[in-house]
């Protein structure tokens, strides 16, 4: 094929390629005032599906956010941990999960100020013997896959390969429940959640951690920083916050984040 041929062939190609960047371009610069959101879907009641809806805490959190700053929201579900991959290639805007702010991942992506107080707890069968974080080596513990409780777990000298690390939480919550695990760790407010619907199941010892979650935003977009963390200010100025912890928390405010606590300032190490 000659050189004429060559370019010819590419011209199209080159063409099609650019096109395909330019809603990448535009978001870069700040000119769509659409965002695309990730979300993973198991992780109530932050973010649920429910007969094929997206809900959840951090849904109608992030669209009141964006309706108060003149954006609108599209929500694209994936695995947490296609979350960050997908927010450095620029293949989401921003992300909601709730996230732990972690200095690891400041290094791949920004983060609004903190908009929830978490952190790990131990759950149980209501007749096991475990009473704490400190009982549980030797059983087999469960947990969701790239979460901060996987790396709690590695970091307090548990062997990896002997405990059972899924893809979504309900199914670290199914091996509880069949005997294919001892205790699940992970986030508190979760855990209650399942608690409040399975009578059978208990929280045991204190939290594990003091974290915070944060909307996760793709440093290809530097713009949408300053405008979350200003919705973020709007929906709490205006009780539209408090109002979905009433709404998803029976009311239980002790997640409540009204003071401005920037990433750097909360961000915990891995």
């Amino acid at each position: 094929m000659n050189r004429k041929s060559f370019v010819a062939l590419l011209a199209p190609l080159a063409l099609g390629m650019a096109y395909m960047a330019a809603p990448q371009v535009a978001r870069a610069q700040g000119n769509n005032t659409n965002i695309v959101v990730g979300a993973d879907t198991t992780f109530p009641p932050f973010e649920t599906e429910v007969d094929g809806k997206v809900t959840g805490f951090d849904i109608d959190m992030i669209k009141a956010i964006a309706k108060a700053e003149g954006l609108t929201v599209t929500i694209k579900t994936l695995p947490f941990n296609g979350i960050i991959p997908s927010l450095q290639t620029g293949a989401l805007d921003a992300a909601v999960a709730g996230i732990t702010i972690k200095t690891s991942r400041l290094q791949n992506v920004d983060f609004s100020d903190a908009y929830y107080k978490s952190g790990l707890s131990v759950l149980v069968k209501k007749d096991s013997d475990i009473t704490g974080f400190a009982d549980l080596k030797g059983h087999v513990v469960a947990t969701k896959k790239a979460t901060s409780s996987a790396d709690y777990l590695q970091q307090h000298g548990f062997n990896m390969n002997d405990v059972k690390q899924f893809q979504d939480i309900d199914s670290a919550y199914e091996a509880l429940e069949t005997g294919g695990a001892d205790a699940v760790i992970f986030d508190n407010p979760v855990n209650v959640n399942f608690k409040t619907l399975h009578p059978n199941v208990k929280t045991v010892g204190p939290l594990l951690t003091g974290e915070y979650y944060g909307i996760a935003i793709s440093k290809k977009r530097p713009d949408l920083v300053a405008k979350i963390n200003a919705g973020l200010a709007a929906i709490k100025k205006d009780g539209v916050y408090h109002q979905l912890f009433v709404k998803y928390f029976g009311g239980d405010t002790s997640g409540e984040v009204n003071a401005v606590l920037t990433p750097a300032a909360v961000a915990v190490s891995d």
